[in-house]
């Protein structure tokens, strides 16, 4: 399987605070890709490098394009969408036009099919349907996050960026909220960087692994791989 995202020497970091120190790692096309670590370990700071977001050094091939140079809206055209840490949803806005303003990317044949594309995530997550002229900061937060994940499909990426998505959310939704990831990749062959605390869940659905450390990749491997490092394993896995 080809790689749709390869990122080497990527170094990033805050004002004089370097985060990232030269970490690599790479999303197969059609994969999903988790990347593990503790707090402050770097994980935020590497989807805002990937996305733009922050300054950064180094390489990141997008698609076979460095885009390590590329403004945040020019790589949301080439097709990364993020869902941010925290949601990202704008509170004032409903529902409805938190959905359009994902699709703000969109133009030419590409704009035509919004609504469409609207009423398909309505039937995916059907309580986004039912409160489409709420405004957003009145929706609980799994609805946030759902919320959140559509308006970034709403850009019709190639690859999807989520951020801590099972962050302050009840194990249900969580559950819920990883088995759509998990179809959106089986059923509709979308690439996906994760993100995220809730390990044994996120590995579940993961092609492959990365382990961060110090803004570093100090692990990798398939999922089986590295469910089966004993380090690895009783660190994250708790088991």
């Amino acid at each position: 399987m080809s790689a749709l995202l390869e990122v080497h020497g990527l170094v990033a970091g805050y004002g004089a605070v370097q985060v990232l120190h030269g970490l690599d790692l790479t999303v197969n096309d059609g994969e999903v890709a988790v990347i593990l670590g503790a707090n402050g370990a770097g994980k935020t700071t590497t989807m805002r490098a990937i996305s733009g977001m922050i300054q950064r050094s180094g390489t990141v091939n997008f698609d076979g394009r460095d885009i390590c140079r590329t403004a945040p809206n020019d790589i949301v055209k080439l097709g990364i969408a993020q869902v941010p840490q925290g949601r990202g949803t704008f509170t004032d806005l409903s529902v409805e036009d938190n959905l359009r303003a994902g699709a703000y990317t969109r133009s030419g044949e590409r704009a035509l099919g919004i609504d469409a594309d609207m009423r398909e995530w309505y039937e995916i997550f059907p309580r986004l349907h039912e409160r489409r002229s709420q405004k957003a900061g009145s929706l609980s937060g799994g609805e946030q996050q759902m919320l959140a994940i559509s308006r970034a499909l709403m850009s019709k990426p190639r690859l999807l960026l989520c951020d801590e998505p099972s962050l302050g959310l009840a194990p249900i939704i969580t559950q819920e909220l990883f088995a759509i990831l998990g179809r959106l990749n089986t059923e509709r062959g979308l690439s996906i960087l994760v993100v995220e605390q809730n390990a044994n869940l996120a590995v579940k659905i993961a092609h492959s692994v990365f382990v961060l450390e110090t803004g570093t990749i100090v692990a990798s491997g398939t999922a089986d791989e590295i469910a089966g490092n004993d380090s690895v394993r009783k660190a994250y896995l708790g088991y």
